[in-house]
């Protein structure tokens, strides 16, 4: 198959959250499967730096803005690289939608209707040495115009819009609809508008032959009021096209037995290595050497969608346990107050550090003894995965991809040898309070917990697993086109 993938953001070029570890690893694993495979990013400043070299290949002018295909390589793959260079709109600092001050730029709408116009170019007038794709993968409501673009285009290939969190979907007011130049077919309840709003992410649900997201279970939740953000009777509507296929994780990157970042490595047989990195966590966050109870770690954005408000309100109950906690993270201002505020009282049991570090990271995932991820919703979550692949058994909330990775200690699980860590149901610190004291006991039955442990590091979550689902979507897609030419 020739495959087109679309995203606002890759790793190692430019990444702020898992859609750029996505965007990143699914089309190398793709590739890796022998189909041809481009990637199609803006010429965000970082990207043209990082991307090695490029070559001219088509001239455009959208929006009065000079634009310029540039063709190279994903850095180390054989992955097919496009850039949109268009230097008025994306060659600035730091984020690809944030300013300096941590606000959307304004003229993001603008910025990301050119990027979809450049694409549905280069699919429609490629230029000379470019090569038809049988299927376009768009990503997230920065990609969200691309199948309303292509949509009556006769010779169009098969779309496929991955949701990577409803919760963002580009909505602009009507005189940004208006200004953008779009048919005004598409300002229509069944096309873009959305409560009086555009809504970019609106096109990619209504216009594409399948939609995915990042879970078999979040698929499910966000067809229901709670999870739907507003959307659950469009996705219900399109239930039949809808289907969810869980992130992988690089496992190169993320292998015990040969992290840099780890002071030992170790693996499934030699487990009891663990002990020196967590002598090494401890020496490094000031945390008391001689605690008996568990180390627990956290590393994520500290905002409401994370639990992390339900981890503050627990806090008080929690430091009365034998337990130590190590919290890695940025977020909301209040949160990392209150986080500082517990740690100063406490700074021998618990420990924050604001921020990001991936080497911390990696070290409390190699170090702790288990991983707290209490999150009001997750579509799909990758640490985890890490915390399971380096038999550090997790304890989560039991929503999106979450409930479809860690298999929890019940009695049931735990008597067939089955169990990969904690689940608790309720968004309450209440429940959270439960979970812990039950990963504490299991934890004191050192047989039991060894079990988990090793049940966790046999799990597949490499990407070669979810190529491979993604490639049966992108047959029943290309199967389900209209526009598809005659075999």
């Amino acid at each position: 198959m020739k495959i087109l993938f679309i995203s606002s953001e890759a790793y190692p070029l430019i990444k702020t959250g898992g859609l750029g570890d996505v965007s990143g690893s699914l089309p190398r694993a793709l590739a890796a499967e022998g189909h041809q495979v481009a990637l199609t990013l803006p010429g965000y400043r970082e990207v043209l730096a990082k991307a090695g070299p490029l070559s001219f290949a088509k001239a455009l002018e959208i929006y009065g803005h000079s634009v310029r295909l540039l063709r190279g390589h994903l850095p180390h793959s054989t992955v097919e690289l496009w850039l949109v260079d268009a230097p008025d709109l994306f060659d600035r600092p730091g984020n690809p939608y944030l300013d300096p001050e941590g606000r959307p730029w304004p003229d993001n709408a603008l910025r990301f209707s050119l990027f979809n116009r450049a694409v549905a170019e280069l699919v429609t007038a490629p230029p000379e040495g470019a090569w038809m794709p049988d299927l376009v993968h768009c990503n997230d409501w920065q990609t969200g115009l691309v199948a309303p673009l292509l949509w009556e285009w006769p010779a169009r290939p098969a779309l496929l819009f991955t949701v990577h969190n409803l919760a963002y979907q580009g909505l602009f007011p009507w005189e940004t609809f208006r200004d953008l130049g779009l048919p005004s077919r598409l300002w229509h309840l069944s096309a873009l508008e959305f409560h009086g709003q555009m809504s970019f992410l609106k096109g990619g649900l209504v216009f594409s032959d399948f939609i995915s997201t990042v879970s078999p279970t979040y698929a499910r939740e966000i067809q229901t009021l709670e999870y739907g953000c507003g959307l659950d009777g469009l996705l219900r509507y399109r239930s039949e096209r809808l289907v969810g296929i869980l992130n992988g994780i690089d496992t190169e990157e993320w292998n015990p037995a040969t992290d840099p970042h780890l002071p030992r490595n170790y693996t499934a047989q030699t487990l009891e290595h663990k002990a020196d990195n967590l002598l090494a966590l401890r020496q490094k966050t000031g945390l008391d050497q001689d605690q008996r109870g568990p180390v627990l770690g956290m590393v994520g954005r500290l905002v409401e969608q994370k639990g992390v408000d339900l981890l503050i309100e627990a806090l008080p109950e929690i430091l009365r346990m034998p337990v130590q906690l190590v919290v890695l993270g940025n977020g909301d201002r209040r949160f990392e107050h209150a986080l500082r505020q517990w740690a100063d009282h406490f700074p021998g049991q618990l420990a924050v550090r604001i921020g990001f570090s991936e080497a911390l990271d990696h070290l409390i995932e190699g170090a702790a003894d288990a991983f707290l991820m209490p999150s009001r919703f997750e579509p799909c979550g990758l640490n985890q995965m890490y915390s399971l692949r380096y038999g550090t058994p997790p304890l989560v909330r039991a929503t999106g991809g979450l409930a479809d990775t860690v298999v929890s200690a019940t009695p049931a699980q735990l008597e067939q040898g089955q169990a990969t860590g904690v689940c608790f149901k309720r968004a309450s610190a209440e429940s959270l309070l439960r979970a812990i004291r039950r990963l504490v006991r299991l934890f004191h039955e050192p047989e039991v917990w060894h079990q988990m442990q090793v049940n966790g590091m046999r799990q597949d979550f490499s990407w070669q697993r979810s190529a491979r689902n993604y490639l049966q979507l992108y047959r029943r897609a290309i199967e389900a086109n209209p526009h598809r030419p005659p075999p």
